[in-house]
């Protein structure tokens, strides 16, 4: 059998839901039996996600093999349970600056080196490397960024050359918006119509469009956009708005979507099989009772609007674990600004369940996260910190139980007399070189569990492998003053240096638990992970007055 293409656009503007109907579609063919390699390509010239500030990209996922990517690389482990390698990624950054060294290197034997096609021919390249590790029926490529933007030409242009060699084997599937303007109050389809003749502009037609709109397409918008596009109207796909991501596959399989693309394909439609998804999807719909978890940041705000995307896998994380148990997880975003501003505030913590602390780094906003892990602490509200979320319970605990009132990081304060938290040993050079970029200590390293502690009773296991993003550590010269005072370091690297969980004991605290690595990293709705399973159902023991 050929390899066969499914190229994914964005048309109209960003945000559309690329990311979630590549991981949709990749689903619903492996449903079908196929086996689905998901790629991501970035318009951007950072070499990798990891040195972009949050708030202007939303949350950096990071792989087993330490490269940190974009989100939707988490959208696409998440809907197909599978672990994604770094092949499956790709940059302008990535491309060019491999173009340019190898240029430098003499080697294209001295000729002129543009863009078309020794740019083109470099992602082609990267696409077949993906399919060789992977060994999969199908690719999907995520192009990001919106048609007609000039940053994602060469992708588009890459991807027109694919189908020029390979015509039977090579789809593009166009993401876009149909809007209801407020004052009109009628689904306008000329945005769409516009997108498709950007797109055809390109070379490349769609053979597929997924319609994203605050409500379905009837079926007088479907032929509007199939008569001004060329397509067939029953490759008009309707996307309204729903509530939860996961019943997009389902919504999808609904128009068929599985069967058009194996037969705009040439392959054998196996019969589908969606059954755990289906029981997964009716069990969080049918949840009734609440969980009421705070999530405290500092990276949620931006400009007068939240950006929950910053946390995208901590909070898909959660519903996980809720829909796991059979409740639903209320989620409220707490800027942890506010408690350093005012500590009267920190009262309304009371009225949660659960609080998290998730990672992040530098000064803004983190006494008052400590404030806050306190307050769980000394109240008995079941406290799970992640990275960061650890590193600053490990002050708290220092400074409020051990008495060290100045405990603190290296990183905030260099000069404290108590440095609870230090850098790690192989990270001082690189940042006195100021070498930033993808070297902080990235992916899955292996971690031994302590018997009888929380964190192996929730993995039911002795030996776990997780994935980090951090530059610091608890400092090994005040481990055993802390254990002393009663922290419960559960986890730790295979040789006993490296802090990696940290905890109180059950008599101590109904759920206090922090982890160095990003345990939200390894969750999916199918197999949520085990540590946010057991802090939602302590969360769920927590009865409001």
């Amino acid at each position: 059998m050929a390899h066969k293409y499914i190229f994914v656009l964005g048309g109209v503007m960003s945000g559309v839901g690329k990311g979630v109907t590549a991981s949709s579609i990749g689903k619903i063919l492996q449903a079908r039996g196929y086996k689905v390699n998901p790629i991501k390509i970035d318009p951007y010239l950072n070499v990798d996600a990891g040195t972009m500030n949050p708030i202007e990209h939303g949350e950096v996922f990071v792989l087993d093999s330490g490269l940190e990517c974009d989100q939707d690389m988490g959208n696409y482990e998440r809907f197909l349970d599978v672990s994604v390698p770094h092949e499956n990624y790709m940059t302008s950054g990535m491309v060019y600056k491999y173009v340019i060294d190898k240029e430098r290197a003499l080697g294209y034997g001295g000729r002129c080196v543009d863009p078309v096609p020794f740019v083109c021919e470099e992602i082609s390249r990267r696409i077949n490397l993906s399919i060789k590790k992977t060994g999969a029926d199908i690719t999907i490529v995520e192009i990001g960024g919106t048609i007609g933007e000039y940053q994602n030409a060469m992708f588009v242009e890459a991807a027109r050359v694919l189908k020029l060699k390979h015509p039977a084997d090579v789809l593009f599937v166009l993401v876009s918006y149909l809007p209801v303007p407020n004052k009109i109050g009628e689904m306008k389809t000329k945005p769409t119509q516009y997108a498709v003749q950007t797109m055809n502009s390109y070379g490349v037609h769609p053979d597929i469009i997924v319609a994203r709109a605050d409500r379905p397409l009837d079926d007088k918008r479907k032929e509007k956009i199939a008569f001004a596009s060329n397509i067939p109207v029953e490759n008009i796909i309707s996307a309204p708005d729903i509530e939860s991501i996961y019943d997009v596959p389902l919504n999808f399989e609904k128009d068929n979507l599985s069967a058009r693309l194996l037969k705009l394909m040439g392959l054998k439609a196996k019969t589908s099989d969606l059954a755990d998804w289906q029981k997964m999807v009716t069990k969080t719909k049918n949840a009734k009772e609440e969980v009421s978890i705070a999530i405290v940041g500092k990276y949620f705000k931006t400009g007068d609007f939240v950006l929950p995307d910053v946390y995208l896998s901590v909070i898909e994380s959660l519903k996980h674990a809720g829909s796991s148990l059979g409740k639903k997880v209320k989620i409220d975003w707490l800027d942890s600004h506010d408690y350093e501003e005012d500590p009267k505030k920190l009262g309304e913590l009371k009225k949660y369940q659960g609080i998290l602390v998730p990672g992040g780094f530098g000064e803004r906003g983190i006494e008052g996260k400590i404030k806050v892990i306190q307050f769980a602490r000394e109240n008995k509200i079941p406290y799970f910190g992640l990275c960061y979320g650890m590193q600053l319970a490990v002050i708290e605990f220092s400074r409020n139980v051990l008495g060290l009132k100045d405990a603190h990081t290296t990183e905030i304060n260099p000069t404290t007399k108590n440095p609870v938290i230090v850098i790690m040993d192989e990270q001082r050079k690189l940042m006195a070189e100021k070498n930033y970029g993808g070297t902080m200590r990235l992916g899955a390293y292996p971690c031994v569990l302590k018997k009888g502690t929380i964190a192996s009773g929730a993995y039911g296991g002795e030996r776990i492998s997780e994935r980090h993003r951090h530059r610091f550590e608890v400092n090994p010269a005040y481990v055993e003053k802390l254990a002393k005072a009663g922290l419960v370091f559960s986890g730790t690297s295979p040789d006993g240096v490296l802090m990696e969980i940290a905890e109180l004991p059950k008599n101590k605290h109904p759920f206090f638990l922090g982890s160095q690595f990003h345990p939200e990293f390894k969750s999916s709705p199918l197999n949520p992970h085990p540590l946010f399973v057991e802090f939602v159902k302590n969360a769920l023991n927590r009865k409001i007055k």
